[in-house]
Parts: C-alpha cells; structure tokens; sequence
C-alpha cells in the first residue's frame, strides 16, 4: 500500500504534539507500508518538503498554508491513501481526494474552533483555517482521533461526521529514549537545583497550554520547591509581554522560578523530567497531551487539568493528580492546582510511587509499535472496501 503522510511538522522542525506523533509514526509505519512524507519547508532525509508560492510573501499566513498545500496536494498522485495530520495539511488531504479518487485520513491532534485564541495570532486566517479544518473533516473517509475526548469533541463540533468514520488511535511514547536518567547535568547548566522540590512546565506559551494559570498558581506553591518553565517563544508579542510580566510579579514574591525561553534538545527535556518532583500541565484545551507521557516515562508524577485526553492518560490519584478546570472560576482553578502540587511535594514517597504507576502505564499501553499496527488497520479497511 502506497500512502502519503502529509505535515507540517517533521524532524528537525518539531515544535509540537502534532510533529512529534508524525515523526515517531512514521518510523514505524515505514516498515508496514510504501511511506511517502511530505512536509513544511525544504526537502529532508525521509520527506518531501513543500513551501508557499513566492507571491504569496507577506500574505496572511493562513494564505501560505493553503499555497503549500496545492503543492502537496499536487505530488501524491502515485499513492494508494492520504493521511493528514493538523489543518495546515487536511485541505492537501482533502484535495488530494478529490483530484485522485483516493481515500483521505485525518488525524485530529486538536479542532480549529476550540482554539478560539488563535484569531490573536491569525487575523481573519482564523476564519480561513476554520474552513479547511471542517471541509477536510466532514469529507474524510475516516477521522483518527488521539483520545476518547478528542473523538466526542470531533462528533460535538462536526456533528455531520458519522460517528462509524471515528477512530480513537492514542499518541504514544517511545520509552526506549524517553526513561529515567540519573544524569544532571542539564540542571547545573541552567543553573537548578536538583537537590531541591521541582514543579516543572514544558510548552509553548499560547492561550490553549494555560502556562499563565500556572505561573499564578506558582505563587502559593512550596516557598522550598523551585519551578522551572521550560517555556518557548509566545504564539504573539502581546502573550509574551504579558507572561514576562506575570514572571516578573512572581519572582518578586518568591525565589527558585527559571524560565527557559528556548527549546531544548531531548537529552535534556529528558534530564529534567527524571529529576523533577511534580511535573505540571495546566492546559485549557488538550486533546490528549504527549507531554504528559513523556513524564510518566520518565518516572515523573503529574498534576495536570482534567480536560480533553488528559484523562485517558492520566489516571487520577494513580500516575498522578487532575484538576477540574471551570472557564469561568480561573482563580478557583488556580488554587485548585496549587493545592494538589503541594500535596505531592509535601509528599514525596507518594509523588515517586505515582512516577513509578506512570512509567509502568505509559510503557506498557502507548508503544508506537501497537499505534502504528492501528493506523495501518484503518488503512486497509479503507483501500480493501
């Protein structure tokens, strides 16, 4: 079976849950099927890459998506099935249906009208990334989704889709790069303590991880626990400022905060999950969270809101605590969350008894091997019917 895997995301540019899932899928399912990846930007080993057309220098963004696209849409007509990943690459998908008579799989790591902060970063391409997303979706031939709650949000916003064309196929972890290390080196060269109680944050700072309910939370945390946010460029200036700000009111009233403001290669990120205490994701939205795997591979306890997938993860009171988020009540949330980090660094034999429930879990149900064997048997029910 020839299949054409279509992303924005692929090594070395990864900045996401999204490109993360298409870089560890891939590698397995080259040995199950003919792969073909086609990807954002140039060409690189194991994908075609793809750019927008130069008249479209300066448009809105959302135009350079739909420009890259056509490109894409354009070099699959060998395969046997399209399989898009995010709406940066369904309406590809979607066309490539369309021009070739094949069938067309979406996964959806996340649903355009659920991140209503994105018209801050896209304007009016808000709009336009909305309607791809929906046109891909409502046509596909199947729809993967990466958790149970992703899968409800799917058939709640698109109530169109037939629920049959719905698959819940998980992210997974490769616990063979993601496991506990007793290296620190990571932590003296951004000058931590590893001796002392960590709450740690991975992420972006957009709307959608709730990184700002954190840092607030932050300020009734443990006066002896240090938090470090390993937190990367904001999704637009106005975020950033007003995070910086957040930080600043933070440090003046307690020691031990670090922010991180840059991506950091894996042996790191992998060092700093084994040595933290508590590792928190306060999301508002989060269809499942591969983040929250790679602590539990790591051994690292989790407090994280009770939203979207974080709960098929998650196991409460098992690998670790969840938080019921309200949009409405941000400050009960907000203490909410500090109360359970502070139940885990005021217990530390429970906050390692759940790192350790949590590794056994992500090990032995999240192996990208099982995933793949999943997506490919969506694939040959589509190209066998």
């Amino acid at each position: 079976m020839k299949v054409g895997l279509l992303t924005r995301e692929y090594p070395p540019n990864v900045y996401g849950g999204a490109g993360v899932h298409v870089d560890f899928l891939s590698r397995e399912l080259r040995d199950l099927v003919d792969l073909a990846v086609h990807c954002w930007g140039v060409d690189r080993p194991g994908a075609r890459g793809h750019t927008p057309g130069e008249a479209l220098t300066g448009a809105n963004s959302a135009l350079a998506t739909l420009s890259t696209d056509l490109s894409m849409a354009a070099s699959v007509a060998d395969r046997d099935l399209v399989h898009s990943h995010t709406w940066y690459a369904n309406l590809a998908g979607h066309l490539a249906k369309l021009l070739y008579g094949i069938p067309h799989v979406v996964t959806t790591h996340s649903l355009e009208p659920l991140r209503p902060w994105k018209v801050e970063q896209l304007g009016g391409g808000y709009r336009v990334s909305c309607w791809a997303e929906k046109t891909a979706i409502e046509s596909a031939d199947a729809i993967i989704a990466v958790s149970h709650g992703m899968r409800s949000d799917v058939l709640r916003v698109y109530p169109a889709v037939d629920p049959n064309r719905v698959h819940v196929v998980p992210n997974g972890i490769d616990s063979t790069l993601y496991a506990y290390t007793d290296s620190r080196d990571a932590w003296e060269k951004y000058g931590l303590d590893p001796d002392r109680p960590t709450v740690l944050f991975i992420g972006r700072v957009t709307r959608q991880k709730g990184v700002p309910h954190l840092v607030r939370a932050a300020a009734r945390f443990s006066p002896d626990a240090q938090l470090v946010l390993c937190a990367g460029e904001p999704d637009t200036p106005e975020l950033g400022r007003e995070f910086l700000s957040l930080v600043d009111d933070l440090r003046a009233s307690r020691g031990g905060v670090h922010w991180i403001q840059h991506m950091l290669p894996r042996e790191e990120v992998i060092q700093l999950l084994s040595g933290a205490t508590v590792f928190a994701c306060p999301s508002v939205y989060e269809p499942q969270g591969i983040v929250n795997l790679e602590a539990m591979a790591c051994r690292t306890a989790v407090v994280a809101s009770d939203v979207g997938g974080i709960p098929d993860v998650v196991r409460n009171g098992v690998t670790g605590l969840l938080v019921t988020y309200n949009e409405s009540d941000p400050r009960g949330f907000e203490d909410a969350f500090a109360e359970r980090v502070n139940e885990l660094l005021d217990n530390p034999e429970r906050a390692r008894a759940m790192g350790l429930a949590g590794w056994e879990r992500a090990v032995q149900e999240y192996g990208w091997a099982s995933i793949a064997a999943h997506t490919v048997a969506v694939y040959e029910d589509l190209v066998s019917g």
